[in-house]
């Protein structure tokens, strides 16, 4: 089974802390507890790179990740839940628009939704965010084992139809579609 080793380079708050590298970059965008941290986790095959919790709102900071040698993943603070004040929600918000406008390395967002729920308005803010800018963006589905596998073509397409491009299905839990997964990241790499 292919797989990448991977390692935890650095937090930043905001664009200017980022790591000094020029591997290509994918930043995960999410709903809080959308299993950001268990993708990177199942990625590499190691359940203690990324921090994951049951507490929504963990991730404060874009915590980067070395896959490899081959590309950075960027596990982005999730949206939608965060008990904390306004002002830090205000400082998130310019402080990641400005890394999402601004970082070169950037190759790919990828944007995570479970498989369990319908597609949430967050998420579709987030996605007319990111279109009305024009970046690079393809779709994971998380928690795919929970689906009846007679119905997993079904919630692919469903999400498909709302969100065009590429959708990836995923689980963490019995890592279905990780080499895939990881085959369609290389590919990325490579294809300019």
């Amino acid at each position: 089974m292919k797989q990448l080793n991977a390692s935890f380079i650095i937090s930043a708050e905001k664009v200017s802390q980022c790591p000094d590298f020029s591997l290509p970059e994918f930043p995960l965008l999410g709903r809080s507890n959308v299993g950001k941290s268990s993708f990177i986790n199942t990625l590499c095959n190691n359940k203690k790179l990324a921090k994951t919790s049951n507490t929504p709102g963990k991730t404060r900071l874009i915590n980067f990740f070395n896959f490899s040698d081959k590309f950075m993943i960027a596990d982005l603070p999730g949206y939608g839940y965060a008990k904390i004040s306004k002002e830090a929600q205000a400082r998130w918000q310019k402080y990641l628009e400005e890394y999402l406008l601004n970082r070169k390395q950037i190759k790919s967002l990828i944007q995570f939704v479970d498989a369990r729920h319908d597609i949430q308005k967050n998420d579709y803010q987030m996605r007319e965010w990111i279109e009305n800018y024009n970046l690079p963006i393809f779709t994971i589905v998380t928690k795919i084992d929970y689906i009846p596998r007679g119905k997993v073509q079904t919630v692919i397409a469903n999400v498909k139809k709302k969100f065009k491009g590429d959708v990836i299905p995923f689980s963490a839990v019995d890592r279905w579609y990780c080499e895939n997964t990881i085959e369609y990241l290389l590919n990325l790499c490579e294809n300019n």
